[in-house]
């Protein structure tokens, strides 16, 4: 049975085995369709002639369609290497004005140290919950 977003409410409650395999149910139909929307892009970036080196937006209109393509690059810096480099042909001066330094909690080492540094600290950090994730597989019979 395919699920059905719009049925009421009291439809989807049962018991934690009923709403467990719906849940792997409905993983299965948002897989599938995961997979044919991915397809369905790749025959569109295909068609459009967009390139691996494409990056910015582009909208087209076709048929009673508008598409918009958007593209943008992920770019990852190695901070220690940037400063190296930035050493070595003297351009350090361009590094704050070139990039933004984000500092990370090390997670370990922050549970580690010393909680009179890790209490000062913590005024510059805000923590916010997460969204609950969810791993559901079937048990084989015993």
């Amino acid at each position: 049975m395919k699920p059905n977003p719009t049925q009421p409410n009291n439809a989807l409650h049962g018991t934690l085995e009923s709403l467990s395999a719906k849940w792997l149910e409905a993983k299965e139909y948002e897989q599938q369709a995961i997979e044919y929307r991915r397809s369905l892009e790749e025959q569109m970036t295909a068609t459009l002639g967009i390139d691996e080196v494409f990056e910015g937006s582009k909208t087209l209109h076709e048929g009673g369609y508008k598409v918009v393509v958007k593209r943008s690059m992920t770019r990852k810096v190695d901070g220690d290497r940037l400063q190296e480099i930035a050493a070595e042909h003297g351009l350090e001066d361009h590094l704050s004005t070139l990039f933004r330094w984000k500092p990370d909690i090390d997670a370990k080492a922050w549970k580690a140290a010393d909680e009179g540094v890790t209490k000062v600290l913590s005024g510059a950090i805000t923590t916010t919950p997460g969204k609950p994730t969810y791993t559901v597989t079937k048990e084989e019979a015993a």
